[in-house]
């Protein structure tokens, strides 16, 4: 549109208001140039007395994913709890088993992913039983004259294994075949699982539970003092000759001797001893189903063994150069905690690159310490 058809009722042409006005603004600081840092040719919002930064717009984000996460633990504790009162199962081994199922469904890709709040999970056949025509039944009488495991547990008359009290109530069943108490209860996981680790696996979820009273556990923490004078890089994968060609499945973090070597998640203690390759190490499995592997320490914490619990920060060890020979064994190579990450998925267990979270946990100490 060219603006010099155009004039006011007194004839003078609109464009020079036009320029005056566009200089007028830009002195004023209406305007800014699309292409300054920071700026984009997107609406601004109003600035109401301050400048409006990322965080602003990320900060509700953050608490909004914060609240769902909390309330979702809430819900599920309410589950658990419930279940308890109805059954006599104390609701922390309905916790370690419901955690086993959430870890190994997201660890697999044959498996559907976790949707309800609580990710116990049925193939169809064994929910509506082998022979049922219908392998989505939902009739709990049908259900139970094909000899499926389903079972309306909310009262609403459907027997659905998409409801999370109905599949709840069908693990609390088979649980009930056996017993309530400790014993029982690892008989009836074996029956279910029939794999020694994930008997193990669920009663140490189950443990972990029990000894804080709740299941929002999170956080983490590098696994030496952020303020220690150390150092490693990515060494994940890396060729390895001692003992025969091998990968090498951690991250080297070189340190001095006895440097304090601190759990980095809760967890429970799965292994404490000698390993020709690792020395004197310590295994912990934490509730996501991490596996943490510390070798070379030059000794453990005080009274720390086989069972107990611990928390991100908790001392079990220090820096050393054990490892490589019979027990005893250290100074062949300088010390360093060597760390790594194992993941199960019900069937087989893999070393991952620990690497990033190692990053993550030292850049989240630093800022905490701030």
């Amino acid at each position: 549109m060219n603006t010099a058809n155009f004039s006011s009722k007194g004839g003078r042409p609109v464009r020079v208001l036009l320029i005056l006005f566009i200089s007028l603004a830009v002195a004023g600081g209406v305007f800014a140039r699309v292409d300054e840092p920071g700026l984009t040719s997107e609406p601004s919002a109003p600035r109401l007395g301050h400048t409006i930064d990322e965080t602003d717009w990320t900060a509700g984000k953050t608490d909004s994913k914060a609240k769902e996460k909390s309330d979702l633990f809430g819900k599920r504790m309410q589950l658990y709890q419930k279940a308890d009162a109805e059954t006599g199962i104390p609701w922390y081994y309905l916790a370690g088993v419901d955690q086993y199922e959430r870890n190994v469904r997201l660890a697999r890709k044959d498996l559907p992913d976790p949707e309800g709040a609580i990710s116990i999970f049925y193939t169809p056949e064994a929910w509506a039983g082998a022979a049922n025509p219908n392998p989505d039944d939902a009739n709990p009488g049908t259900i139970a004259y094909f000899e499926g495991v389903g079972v309306d547990g909310n009262g609403n008359g459907k027997a659905s294994r998409f409801e999370d009290e109905d599949v709840l109530q069908a693990f609390a069943n088979h649980v009930l075949q056996f017993g309530t108490d400790n014993e029982n209860i690892r008989i009836a996981l074996w029956e279910y699982y029939h794999r020694d680790k994930a008997v193990g696996i669920i009663m140490g979820f189950a443990n972990i539970f029990n000894e804080f009273g709740r299941i929002d556990l999170e956080g983490n923490a590098f696994p030496v003092p952020y303020r220690s004078n150390h150092s490693y890089k990515n060494t994940w994968g890396d060729a390895r000759g001692w003992g025969g060609r091998r990968m090498h499945e951690g991250t080297d973090i070189f340190a001095g001797y006895g440097v304090p070597v601190r759990a980095t998640s809760y967890g429970i203690i799965e292994m404490k001893g000698w390993n020709r390759f690792g020395g004197w190490r310590i295994g912990i499995r934490d509730l996501n189903n991490n596996y943490h592997y510390y070798a070379h320490l030059s000794g453990f914490a005080k009274d720390i063994k086989v069972g107990d619990i611990v928390e991100p920060g908790k001392l079990i060890g220090g820096v050393g150069s054990s490892g490589y020979g019979p027990p005893g064994t250290s100074g062949k190579f300088p010390p360093h905690l060597h760390y790594g990450m194992y993941k199960d998925n019900g069937y087989t267990e893999w070393s991952f690159d620990p690497y990033p979270h190692l990053r993550k946990w030292e850049r989240m100490d630093k800022k905490a310490k701030k």
